[in-house]
């Protein structure tokens, strides 16, 4: 019981962080300084914390967290995309400009 509420510690504090992170992401409008691979290793993290609550039967609320977690993380991975498109917009417009 006590691992449960401090593995659920664990996943809140990270929680926590992701929407600074994609509030940054928004409003920068620029996929520049982030690391898609560093997302997609924190989401299979993420899937392996789930698998090894499936593989001990332990289907409790810590779950709802890591589900939380994932879709706070492909939050941000949507919106590195979306901003990549964006510097590529730019770059095209400012290479049409100079020509």
């Amino acid at each position: 019981m006590l691992a449960n509420i401090l593995e659920t510690a664990m996943l809140l504090c990270f929680a926590a962080s992701w929407p600074f992170n994609i509030h940054r992401s928004w409003v920068s409008r620029t996929a520049v300084g982030k690391s898609i691979m560093f997302e997609i290793i924190i989401e299979i993290g993420y899937c392996f914390g789930i698998a090894a609550h499936l593989a001990d039967g332990e289907l409790n609320y810590v779950l709802a967290f890591y589900i939380l977690d994932i879709c706070l993380v492909a939050t941000d991975m949507f919106l590195y995309f979306r901003n990549r498109a964006l510097d590529r917009e730019r770059e095209v417009r400012l290479n049409h400009n100079k020509a």
